[in-house]
C-alpha cells in the first residue's frame, strides 16, 4: 500500500506544477496586460486548486503510513529528526510548506471569487498563485524526482 500511495503522490506532483504554473503565469500575464477576466480563468485557478488539495490528501495519508513521515518522528526524537536534513525535509519542512502552499492557493481563489472586476481578481490570484508555486517548489524533494 505505501508503494501505491508513494507513486501516486510522486507523479501527481507532475500536475500540481504543472497546473499551478500555468495558473499563475495566465494570472501574472492577465494582470499585467490588462484582460478581461474569462471562463478559461476561472477553469485555470479551479483545476490548480482541485489538483493542489488532492495532492494534499495523498500527501496526508502518506505522511502517515511512510517511514519517513510521522513514523520517523515516532521511532525517533524529534531532536534527531531535525538533526537529519533528510529526515527534516520529509517529516517536518515538506509537510509544512505544502500545507502553506494549499492554503494559499485557497486564499487566493477565494479571495479573487469575491472581486466584482477584472483587474482585482487577477491581482488576487497573482498574488497569492506566486507566492504558493514559490513555497512549492522550494520544498519538493528534487533528489528523488531526478
Amino acid at each position: 500500500m505505501y508503494q501505491a500511495i508513494q507513486h501516486l503522490h510522486s507523479y501527481w506532483a507532475y500536475l500540481v506544477v504543472l497546473a499551478v504554473s500555468i495558473a499563475t503565469i495566465n494570472a501574472l500575464y492577465s494582470f499585467f496586460s490588462n484582460k478581461e477576466y474569462s471562463y478559461k480563468d476561472f477553469r485555470l485557478s479551479l483545476f490548480a486548486l482541485i489538483v493542489t488539495h488532492l495532492q494534499f490528501l495523498i500527501g496526508l495519508v502518506l505522511y502517515f503510513v511512510s517511514p519517513l513521515g510521522l513514523q520517523s518522528i515516532s521511532n525517533n526524537s524529534m531532536g534527531v529528526v531535525m538533526k537529519d536534513s533528510t529526515l527534516r525535509l520529509y517529516a517536518v519542512e515538506h509537510p509544512t510548506v505544502m500545507l502553506l502552499t494549499a492554503v494559499f492557493i485557497t486564499i487566493g481563489y477565494s479571495k479573487h471569487k469575491k472581486k466584482l472586476t477584472s483587474h482585482p481578481k487577477f491581482k488576487m490570484l497573482a498574488i497569492f498563485y506566486t507566492i504558493a508555486l514559490v513555497l512549492l517548489l522550494s520544498r519538493i524533494p528534487w533528489a528523488s524526482w531526478f
